[in-house]
C-alpha cells in the first residue's frame, strides 16, 4: 500500500491514526531494506565477477604446469628433494672424486675434514653464542663423528649416564675426572674394582656412588659382551646393521630425545644387565658416538659427518 492511498483512508475515517502511522512506518521499512539486500547482491557479484576476471576466464581451458609449478605444490616440494640430493653429490665428488672404488676404497687416514668456507659457520641451533667454548668443541670435534674404538664407545656411554640429572656442558667438564677414576675406561680393569675402591672413587672424584657401582656393573656386562660378540663395538653397531643412520632434520626440536632404535637397544641392554641405559641415555649415546647423525642440515657438520668412512 502507498503513501496516498494510506493517508487517503485515514481521511475517509477507514484507517485510525495509529494504524496508519504503523503501516507507513513498516513500508519505509520494507523499503531500506530491500534497497540494501538489492545492493549488497550487486555488489557481491561484481566482487565475484572481479576475483573470476584476475584469475580464469570461462570457457578456456588452462595446461597443468599452472597446478605442479605452484608454489607449494608436491612437484615443488620434489624439486627441493631432487635439488638437495644434487648439491650433496657434488659436494661427494668434490671431495672425494668420481670414481666408484674412490667412495667406498678408503680409510680413515685418507679423510680430509671439509673446510667451511665462512669464518663463522652455521652449527645446529641448540648452540648459540653464549654456549660454553667446551660444548661447542664437542659438537665440532666429536657429536655425530662414528666410534669404533671399545674404550672410546664405554666412556661414552658412561659419560651418556653421568649427565642425567645435569648437563653435558658439565659433565664434559668432568671428563678428564671420570678418566682418571675409571683407569681410562679400561673395562676388565674397571669390572675387578672392589667396594672400598668404588668409595675412594666417589669421595675423591665427587661422583655419586650409586653411578660408581653402575659403571662398575657395566664394565662386567662389557667384558661378557667381549667374549660373546667379540667387541663392544660389534656388539653396538650390530643394531644399525653397522651403518650411521643419517637424519634429515631442519629444525632443532625436530631432534627427538629417543627413537624406536634407541628403544630397542636399551631394552636389550637392559636385558643383559646394564644400568643407566633408558632409551633417552641411549639416544644420546647414538648422537656422540655416531651411530646416528643428528646434526641439522643447515650446520656445517652434516654432511662431513655424512661422508665420514662407516668401517673402522
Amino acid at each position: 500500500m502507498s503513501r496516498a492511498e494510506t493517508m487517503g483512508l485515514t481521511k475517509r475515517g477507514l484507517l485510525q491514526s495509529s494504524s496508519c502511522n504503523r503501516l507507513l512506518d513498516r513500508s519505509e521499512s520494507l523499503k531500506r531494506d530491500n534497497v540494501m539486500s538489492n545492493g549488497g547482491l550487486a555488489k557481491g557479484r561484481r566482487t565475484l565477477e572481479r576475483k573470476k576476471s584476475k584469475s580464469f576466464k570461462e570457457g578456456e581451458s588452462y595446461p597443468s604446469w599452472l597446478i605442479t609449478e605452484a608454489p607449494g605444490s608436491i612437484a615443488a616440494v620434489r624439486r627441493e628433494q631432487v635439488a638437495a640430493q644434487q648439491a650433496l653429490r657434488k659436494l661427494k665428488i668434490a671431495h672425494y672424486g668420481r670414481s666408484k672404488s674412490t667412495l667406498t676404497n678408503f680409510n680413515s687416514s685418507k679423510v680430509v675434514p671439509i673446510i667451511h668456507p665462512h669464518p663463522h659457520p652455521q652449527r645446529c641451533s641448540f648452540l648459540t653464542p653464549t654456549s660454553d667454548p667446551v660444548y661447542v668443541a664437542y659438537h665440532d670435534e666429536e657429536w655425530g663423528v662414528p666410534v669404533h674404538d671399545d674404550k672410546t664407545l664405554f666412556e661414552l656411554l658412561t659419560l651418556s649416564g653421568a649427565q642425567v640429572g645435569s648437563d653435558w656442558t658439565s659433565t664434559l667438564r668432568k671428563r678428564h675426572d671420570f678418566r682418571k677414576a675409571f683407569m681410562d675406561f679400561e673395562a676388565e680393569a674397571v669390572a675387578k674394582l672392589t667396594e672400598k675402591e668404588m668409595n675412594v672413587i666417589s669421595t675423591e672424584h665427587k661422583i655419586e656412588m650409586s653411578k660408581v657401582r653402575g659403571v662398575v656393573e657395566n664394565a662386567t656386562k662389557i667384558v661378557e659382551i667381549k667374549k660373546a660378540f667379540g667387541s663392544l663395538e660389534k656388539y653396538l653397531w650390530g643394531f644399525v646393521n653397522h651403518k650411521p643412520i643419517s637424519t634429515n632434520y631442519k629444525l632443532g626440536h625436530k631432534i627427538p630425545v629417543k627413537t624406536s632404535k634407541s628403544e630397542s637397544i636399551s631394552k636389550d641392554m637392559v636385558r643383559r644387565g646394564f644400568r643407566f641405559v633408558g632409551p633417552t641415555v641411549v639416544h644420546s649415546f647414538m648422537q656422540a658416538a655416531g651411530l646416528t647423525n643428528d646434526h641439522l642440515l643447515t650446520c656445517y657438520r652434516h654432511v662431513p659427518c655424512t661422508l665420514l668412512p662407516t668401517n673402522p
